[in-house]
């Protein structure tokens, strides 16, 4: 079958200009990639021969020979000077590979560069020559007590923060860097792996695209130097574990004059002795006395304020009692609101009896009747009913 001319296979003119060549590839290769055509049998020849066409007409002495010989300028068919160009033979072979890799690599970055985050064409592969600062992270421990009313903390953060002796450019005396030699400052670099071309991070560079040649003395070209720095941290009311409080620029200096990162400051919040809490709700066990808990009365309990609240303990209060006290929680950490203080009742039973003690507690106990206690008495009345029910 004969070959389609290579204007026609692009869709472009004879007296195309390179850009409008290279934008015709580029329109051809997205439309006719196999990926994107899987249900389309001939779309691989045909991203094949486009390749092949823009393979010649991108280079203006194979593009030259083209129009003037078509075809036949790369069939092996013309004299032994068309081929001496390169255009034949194992020489054309191999530089027709690598073009091909190359133009792969131009229009696999149209079609995923936007993805990948890609930017070509301007120094440094689309990365900034002055890269910006890593996040830290602080993990502050807090009182419950601070939690509830909220605090300024100093803290100290081991960083890095930008050389007073170049002013953060690395140079000596505050000379401009000059563009890495290696990768041209494109800040990365090409490798051919067979039918792929390979992009990898300049390692000259770092990726950068310039490199320093009189690096500071202070900082040894990178712009950075290692040391705490001591901040002061709001924390409001209301924190939990894991409350995170972000201070924008507060994190590692960027190299070579680039942005700082942020500082993220993690809340742990730490046990306390008294209260456990629940979201904005808190509670207490507090312990009365058995005698207590069966006559009834008073018993004064804190809050986590530092206060004190009297609370009145019904007439035969049992261990799990609750009561609440309103308005005695924690406060919202946004908005309004403040929870609920719960009081939480655990009956103790006596224990180290004296020889008295343990005589009127028998006197007690045989005077009692069930109605004095209904759980037991109820409980019991359901042993012996099972009991019975398995003796028969």
């Amino acid at each position: 079958m004969a070959k389609r001319d290579f204007y026609e296979v692009l869709g472009v003119s004879k007296d195309a200009s390179a850009d409008a060549i290279k934008k015709g590839y580029r329109s051809k290769a997205k439309e006719l990639h196999p990926d994107r055509n899987a249900d389309k049998p001939d779309a691989e020849a045909q991203f094949k021969e486009a390749n092949e066409a823009y393979n010649v007409l991108k280079d203006a002495d194979k593009k030259a020979a083209y129009d003037r010989f078509g075809h036949a300028a790369f069939d092996g068919g013309m004299a032994g000077g068309a081929r001496a160009g390169g255009y034949g033979g194992a020489q054309g072979q191999g530089q027709g590979q690598g073009d091909f890799a190359s133009a792969f690599s131009d229009v696999f970055e149209d079609l995923f560069g936007d993805f990948m985050g890609g930017q070509r064409g301007r120094p440094g592969g689309g990365r900034n020559q002055a890269s910006r600062g890593s996040d830290l992270r602080y993990n502050l421990a807090i009182s419950l007590e601070e939690a509830y009313s909220g605090l300024t903390k100093q803290i100290t953060v081991p960083s890095s923060v930008a050389c007073g002796s170049c002013d953060g450019t690395g140079s000596e005396a505050g000379a401009e860097p000059t563009g890495c030699p290696t990768c041209s400052g494109m800040g990365k670099v090409r490798a051919q792996q067979g039918f792929f071309t390979v992009e990898r991070t300049c390692p000259t560079c770092a990726g950068m695209g310039q490199i320093v040649k009189n690096p500071c003395r202070t900082c040894g070209g990178a712009g950075r130097q290692e040391k705490d720095r001591t901040l002061s941290v709001n924390i409001p009311a209301g924190v939990e574990t894991g409350t995170r409080i972000r201070l924008s620029g507060e994190g590692e200096a960027g190299m070579r004059g680039g942005p700082a990162g942020d500082l993220y400051i993690f809340v742990e919040v730490a046990d306390h002795a008294l209260f456990k809490r629940d979201g904005m709700d808190l509670f207490c066990r507090v312990p009365v006395s058995m005698a207590s808990a069966a006559l009834g009365g008073e018993i004064e309990v804190p809050t986590i304020d530092g206060g004190r609240a009297r609370v009145r303990v019904p007439e035969g209060s049992q261990s799990g009692r609750q009561m609440r006290l309103r308005g005695k929680g924690m406060p919202a950490l946004r908005g309004p609101g403040v929870g609920e203080m719960y009081i939480e009742l655990m009956v103790e039973t006596p224990v180290n009896l004296t020889g008295d003690q343990r005589e009127l507690l028998k006197s007690f106990e045989d005077s009692c009747k069930k109605t004095n206690n209904p759980n037991a008495s109820g409980f019991f009345d359901k042993v012996k009913n099972f009991w019975g029910t398995i003796k028969e």
